[in-house]
């Protein structure tokens, strides 16, 4: 079967994330473009990535047509598009620009696979949901953790009905991101592109949360602050209550202020017959794991699932890049798809809303396009 072909539009950090997923994959999908307005950067991608493969344990019969030094770089992702044979891409670039590049990928016969998070309003995932269906294309977003080994167990109890009721669940992330954080690219921190630590750190956590829950919203409200980082304009701190319409409640807490690094970033379940708590730098361990069935122990869930890994990035992009290959070649939803992808970002956006921290960025506000009815039945 026809190898699927990739183009990565943005090549920051995240980046060799997707590139590590297509050598995963590398039977079934090929990388044949990169493309960053930054001089520079594509070329660098593509130099890693030619040495990832040397170091990676691919047979050699294989690493034979996987060819890295025949992939372009360009600057401009709409020549890009125009040049090159490309079945799929990958938008890595910074969050504000997410939905515009998707709708013009879209539009150019291209399926998608989006980093989260999907846009920055409600209106524009919409968008892309829409555009996608009308031309019969595949539209993913990375909430890559989904798919790591103790969130797949944990929703496997969950769809058991091992917890009983769940009445609760928690998403904790307290990391550290300081000013030299912030001074890396002006983009950072700012309304337009970025949003505060509720939609870019947080918004994984929020959507595994979400996801276990496994409930439309009923309320939601938020609170925000800038406590120690004047230099930005979003909050650096925020907590969330999420009433759900089964009776659950949500807890988000989330902040980049941790004294002096990151401290955890973790998910509880609170169910009438089961407690789990998943850790580990990105959901990779099981610190809880205790069910009134007693079927197994936390000994033997963590020889099973806990995972060692070196990035807060984890593991996942590999298992979502191959969900994805199966959606476009069985003609089925990925995993993940637009309006999955949507949910963490409307508990976000309506939380902001709640609060109305928009008041100083009148522009964006309006943007969001939520109105009192959008709240009842969102999810």
């Amino acid at each position: 079967m026809k190898k699927l072909k990739l183009g990565i539009i943005g090549c920051g950090r995240i980046a060799d994330s997707h590139l590590r997923a297509v050598l995963v994959n590398y039977r079934d999908i090929e990388a044949v473009a990169l493309c960053d307005v930054v001089g520079g950067k594509a070329a660098k991608e593509k130099l890693g990535y030619q040495i990832e493969i040397n170091e990676k344990d691919i047979p050699l019969n294989f690493r034979k047509i996987i060819h890295p030094e025949k992939i372009k770089v360009y600057y401009d992702y709409r020549i890009m598009l125009r040049q090159e044979d490309i079945d799929i891409c990958a938008i890595c670039t910074e969050s504000g620009y997410h939905a515009e590049i998707a709708l013009y990928c879209l539009n150019h016969g291209k399926h998608v696979i989006v980093e989260k998070p999907m846009a920055m309003s409600i209106k524009d995932a919409d968008e892309m949901i829409k555009t996608a269906k009308e031309n019969n294309l595949k539209l993913a977003v990375c909430h890559q953790n989904r798919f790591n080994r103790t969130i797949q167990k944990l929703r496997q109890a969950v769809d058991e009905g091992r917890f009983g009721r769940i009445f609760a669940g928690t998403a904790k992330i307290l990391w550290n991101r300081n000013k030299e954080y912030y001074d890396k690219a002006d983009w950072r921190g700012t309304w337009k592109l970025d949003g505060g630590c509720l939609i870019n750190q947080c918004t994984h956590n929020i959507d595994l949360l979400q996801w276990m829950i496994g409930s439309e919203i009923k309320t939601v409200y938020g609170e925000f602050s800038n406590y120690m980082h004047p230099y930005i304009e979003t909050e650096d701190y925020g907590s969330i209550i999420i009433r759900f319409k089964n009776g659950a409640i949500g807890n988000v807490e989330g902040t980049v202020n941790v004294y002096p690094h990151n401290l955890e970033e973790t998910l509880t379940i609170l169910g009438e017959k089961g407690t789990v708590i998943i850790g580990g730098i990105a959901l990779n361990k099981i610190l809880v794991w205790d069910f009134a069935d007693k079927r197994d122990c936390l000994e033997q869930v963590q020889m099973e699932c806990d995972t060692d890994i070196s990035t807060i990035y984890g593991k996942g992009h590999g298992p979502l890049y191959q969900d994805f290959i199966s959606a476009i070649r069985e003609n089925k939803d990925p995993l993940i798809d637009g309006n999955e992808g949507k949910k963490s970002l409307s508990i976000i956006l309506m939380a902001y809303k709640s609060y109305n921290i928009y008041s100083k960025a009148v522009e964006y506000e309006n943007n969001l396009d939520i109105k009192s009815e959008d709240f009842r039945g969102m999810l």
